[in-house]
């Protein structure tokens, strides 16, 4: 969080700048002023600012050095241009050659042929690019980190002219044409946490709009962040202490990660710094925000991206102190079915909102692993993120409906689409409601075939919905969510607490604990982390564990203490050959030894598994079963290596069907093995979550199972209209076809047999 501090060319420049705007004089006439002064002191020979117009053009409003005649009369679209680009992706761009940029787009009326380099950045109000102001060079140079932040600075003082002034009509820039004439809008983004909504758009609104930028006393903008930031503190620690919170292991980690952010005396210094320059404390915050954002932005590291959310939500949290208006949303009177809309969120916001008026979140951005999906997936809040744009397209109050399972949005939508949501909500309420009537009835099938229904986890949170759901057990619990969720690595001692409280929660019922499955896209913020060409298939899960064995022994030594007196079920993730298993193990055995001999308790039962997801471990299964107490397959992994497709892909997507002959073929012969060898065999993936999936699995002699929570009421439905000896005898001659998928005959067999799906 520390970086190079303004310097004193910038502190002359804003001197310049507030006496340019306290002074008399129109809005064109400062801008005037303002190109000729920034290019003074920046030692460029061209300063022009563009300012949005309606239907997203940049028109020139004030230059010095490009050619008088082209102000007002030269406009580019958003992303024509290099000024474009940088509107079109509010980012800065430093070009020590512009016309050899990709975007580069002449124009014979400014004269600019002669300049080779380029600086340009978007002037930002409320998080909408409404201009941008550039600086250029004939010599090719690469300018500054202190003359980006400079420019930046310049930025934040032109939307605030911009706001105030009648340059360019409010009226203009308000609302897409979409909005104006009513018409629904459709839109696509990516599942974060699935479920289902109707409601109306909540703007989530975390930014604040400076009111001021420049500043005549410092000291006593200082006294006012220093005010702000104890009352920030403060905040935070008054919600470590809600009980919800405290008795939420995970949500504490994250939270606790806040409090150190809010603590470090590098975010407050560098804010100071800004007002020693002459901002306001509000400006400040903002300059250091945009100047982290632009750092980490850059990053290829997922974790610090992720981490980027936190701090913005830390600085927004600052701004409404500092303003001393309401913190978000969340402090006004939500409607009753809430639908929110952000940018981005963290996860101590969402947890300011009523869970029970909020029905779902809507994000410009955001990730599976981002904090706030972990957290919303925990307290069962749809959330659907990556949808570009859609805060210029949605209006407060606008009705909404939000599909989680399919990742779509509709905004506005008619009446006939809101009918047939409403009534296929009730349909799945009622559902729902008889779900929680039968969850005590057993996963018996119509001729008797026992199914055990589990649940997966990764947070404390999620074990709240064990007994709701009706669940026998967790079949999957991915410990690596607690190690991604906090900044340092957790010691032996805070891992066991954590996993004598998980099965503390469970009871009596079984938990398997997989191992540490990190590396590919899991990055835990404290190991060190490289580019690699296909991280699916990298250096992650138990290669890690064996490389590096002190982390996995950590991790082990933690189990088994917390395993104490009970039954303590232990699985490695990602084991492609026995020997590796083997290897596991020994460390394992070697660890429980060595507590044993210290006197301390251990497990009443050891059962130890693997998880088979790499396909070359099904050719050792006759050495694999006589080691294992268990065989999960977890199918995520095992599809995208069985087919050679990345999940992660967008146009792979639906290539290959989990339910195609080779797929359930290479399950069938598996689970075969394992029964015969009298070994139980679970799929613990996405597969095993959707009935007709499920069903198939029961079909080829799978009878162990572990899913989501939701997942759980609609599988036992199936289970319990199923006749698994008609199924299995069926798909027998069904798994030799050459067909690309037998989704649809497995459709038509439970329709034709009174099978819930």
């Amino acid at each position: 969080m520390t970086g190079p501090l303004p310097g004193s060319g910038s502190r002359i420049l804003l001197r310049r700048l507030r006496e340019i705007m306290a002074g008399a004089g129109t809005a064109q006439q400062k801008l005037d002023r303002i190109v000729t002064v920034v290019a003074n002191n920046m030692v460029a020979e061209v300063c022009s600012i563009y300012l949005r117009r309606a239907g997203e053009l940049l028109e020139l409003f004030a230059t010095e050095g490009l050619n008088p005649e082209a102000k007002h009369n030269t406009r580019l679209r958003f992303g024509e241009g290099v000024v474009g680009d940088i509107a079109a992706n509010a980012r800065p761009l430093n070009l020590a050659d512009a016309p050899t940029h990709p975007s580069f787009a002449y124009r014979p009326e400014t004269g600019e042929e002669i300049y080779h380099s380029m600086l340009g950045v978007p002037v930002e109000r409320s998080g909408r690019v409404v201009g941008v102001i550039a600086v250029q060079n004939r010599t090719k140079r690469d300018y500054t980190e202190e003359e980006v932040e400079t420019l930046q600075t310049v930025a934040m003082v032109l939307a605030e002219l911009a706001r105030t002034s009648d340059l360019v009509e409010p009226e203009e820039l308000q609302v897409s044409p979409e909005a104006t004439l009513g018409q629904a809008t459709r839109l696509d983004g990516v599942v974060l946490a699935e479920g289902l909504a109707k409601g109306v758009a909540v703007l989530h609104e975390p930014r604040i709009v400076i009111e001021k930028s420049l500043a005549e006393d410092p000291g006593r903008e200082k006294a006012r962040l220093k005010t702000a930031l104890d009352a920030l503190r403060a905040e935070i620690a008054e919600m470590l202490d809600q009980s919800e919170v405290s008795a939420a292991g995970e949500h504490r980690d994250v939270l606790e990660t806040y409090q150190m952010f809010a603590r470090d005396r590098g975010w407050a210094m560098r804010i100071e710094a800004a007002i020693d320059t002459g901002l306001t404390a509000e400006a400040a915050v903002e300059r250091v925000q945009i100047d982290t954002r632009r750092r980490m932005s850059a990053a290829t590291d997922p974790y610090l991206r992720e981490r980027q959310h936190d701090l913005d939500d830390l600085g927004h949290r600052l701004q409404r102190h500092l303003s001393g208006k309401p913190r978000t949303a969340a402090a006004e009177n939500l409607p009753e079915d809430a639908v929110l809309f952000a940018r981005t969120m963290g996860p101590a916001e969402l947890l300011d909102y009523d869970r029970r008026k909020l029905k779902a979140v809507v994000l410009e951005e955001g990730s599976a692993n981002a904090h706030v999906a972990i957290v919303a997936r925990a307290l069962d809040i749809p959330v659907i993120g990556r949808l570009q744009g859609v805060l210029d397209r949605v209006e407060p109050g606008d009705p909404v409906v939000v599909d989680g399972h399919r990742g779509e949005l509709i905004i506005r939508p008619g009446e006939d689409v809101l009918q047939t949501f409403a009534d296929h909500l009730a349909a799945r309420e009622q559902l729902r409601a008889l779900y929680a009537q039968r969850k005590d009835q057993p996963a018996i099938t119509k001729d008797g075939v026992r199914v055990s229904l589990n649940l997966n986890a990764g947070l404390s949170l999620d074990l709240a919905h064990l007994s709701a759901a009706g669940a026998d057990g967790v079949g999957l619990y991915r410990t690596e969510l607690y190690f991604m969720l906090r900044a340092a690595l957790p010691d032996a001692e805070m891992q066991t607490t954590l996993y004598t409280q998980v099965l503390d929660q469970a009871g009596e019922k079984p938990v398997v604990f997989r191992t540490l499955d990190v590396g590919g896209d899991k990055v835990l913020p404290y190991q060190e982390h490289e580019a690699e060409e296909n991280p699916a298939m990298g250096w992650r899960a138990i290669r890690i564990g064996l490389d590096r064995p002190v982390l996995l022994r950590q991790q082990l030594r933690a189990l088994l203490q917390a395993g104490a007196g009970r039954r303590l079920d232990i699985m490695f993730p990602m084991i492609a050959e026995v020997s590796e298993f083997k290897a596991a193990k020994s460390i394992l055995m070697s660890e429980a030894k060595r507590l044993a001999t210290r006197g301390v308790a251990m497990p009443r039962l050891l059962r130890v598994g693997t998880m088979l997801e790499v396909p070359s471990l099904a050719f050792q299964l006759p050495a694999l079963l006589q080691l294992v107490d268990f065989v999960s397959i977890g199918s995520n992994d095992l599809m995208q290596f069985l087919f050679a497709s990345d999940r992660g892909n967008p146009r792979l997507a639906g290539r290959y069907d989990p339910l195609s002959p080779p797929s359930l073929s290479f399950i069938r012969d598996v689970a075969k093995a394992c029964n015969a060898a009298k070994v139980p065999i679970a799929v613990c993936g996405e597969m095993a979550g959707h009935p007709i999936e499920a069903m198939a699995l029961i079909g080829i002699g799978v009878t162990h199972l572990s899913m989501a929570a939701t997942a759980i009421g609609p599988v036992k439905m199936m289970v319990r209209s199923l006749d698994a000896g008609a199924l299995g005898r069926y798909m027998a001659r069904l798994l030799d076809r050459p067909d690309h998928s037998l989704r649809g005959r497995l459709m038509n067999f439970a329709q034709d047999h009174g099978i819930a799906l």
